[in-house]
């Protein structure tokens, strides 16, 4: 169950407590957490690691947050809503822009977020403001309310599909110490000994034309179904 107060902190802040004022800040927790998740991955934002972080007991941070699951909950909604999905743009087409963007530069700078699922996000500013935003941007189109969430979710899955591909590249290349590029470099003895021309034709013949060279594949994916989002709604 979402620890609600917590995820909500800052738009409904709890009444002060008497006494001494606490050492810490739910926030200054979190973004230890992340800062620490960044570099080592989510594995390595513990409790024992945040607190040893932060200078205090791995005790006295239960009394900020109650559990590393409510911690991982905060970690995801912030960095959701660190993307500042505002209506700055002036067209539904230029907001979608701005969504793939910047979720796309969410999981490049916070790789870690490739190994939670968001299929049951957490409840809080950062996921409701990314609904707003889409469905917001899905009714600017015209597209009627039968059919916004359907088309908002849409555009949801299709970017978050190669977001997390690039989170994902972050994360072993990170880890690994090795580049995707490199990677490919080095099983270039595969196409050259093992690879069938003949078994797959299709393949073969897309690489002779030089197919394989375009790799603006994100941006015509999306400017499909946004074609088809326009042309449901003349």
């Amino acid at each position: 169950m979402e620890n609600y107060p917590l995820l909500w902190r800052r738009s409904r802040p709890a009444k002060k407590a008497a006494g001494r004022p606490p050492r810490l800040t739910v926030d200054a927790v979190v973004a230890a957490a992340i800062r620490i998740a960044d570099a080592d991955g989510l594995e390595a934002a513990s409790m024992a690691r945040v607190a040893a972080d932060l200078g205090v007991a791995t005790m006295t941070l239960y009394s900020y947050v109650p559990s590393r699951a409510d911690l991982v909950a905060l970690m995801v909604d912030d960095v959701l809503l660190a993307r500042r999905l505002t209506a700055t743009a002036e067209t539904w087409r230029e907001r979608v822009g701005l969504f793939a963007e910047r979720t796309r530069e969410m999981y490049a700078a916070h790789p870690w977020l490739t190994e939670v699922s968001l299929v049951r996000p957490p409840l809080g500013p950062g996921t409701m403001a990314e609904r707003e935003f889409l469905i917001a941007t899905m009714s600017l189109a015209g597209v009627p309310t039968a059919a916004v969430n359907r088309a908002s979710l849409a555009v949801t899955a299709y970017v978050y599909a190669f977001a997390r591909e690039a989170g994902e590249d972050a994360r072993l290349s990170r880890a690994s110490g090795q580049s995707t590029e490199s990677w490919w470099h080095e099983r270039g003895e595969f196409w050259e000994k093992w690879f069938d021309v003949e078994a797959y034709p299709a393949m073969t013949a897309l690489w002779n034309a030089g197919g394989f060279e375009d790799q603006a594949v994100f941006d015509y994916g999306l400017a499909l179904i946004l074609d088809g989002i326009e042309r449901s709604v003349e």
